[in-house]
């Protein structure tokens, strides 16, 4: 099981955020997400946003850290990319 999170440099609700992903399966992210305390709200399309302060959180419980590039790169690879413009499954 790999999770990946990048750094918390997405701003918003006077807020940093992260985003976290998996390579393998919703399935996975969504057990890990809801491991380390994420609420399902918030799942967005493909990733979760996790706030600047639940950062470290996310790396102790095993996420890999990343870059932003990097991690939509591995997400599209593994097909698991879920752009605005296209309907969730």
């Amino acid at each position: 099981m790999t999770l990946y999170i990048d750094p918390p440099t997405w701003p918003g609700h006077g807020r940093m955020w992260s985003h976290l992903v998996s390579d393998v399966s919703y399935e996975e992210l969504h057990a890990f997400a809801a491991s380390i305390g994420c609420p399902p709200r918030a799942f967005e399309r493909d990733h979760y946003d996790v706030p600047s302060e639940r950062y470290a959180d996310a790396v102790a419980a095993g996420a890999v850290e990343i870059g932003s590039k990097e991690l939509v790169r591995r997400l599209t690879a593994a097909g698991l990319r879920r752009p605005k413009h296209r309907p969730s499954a």
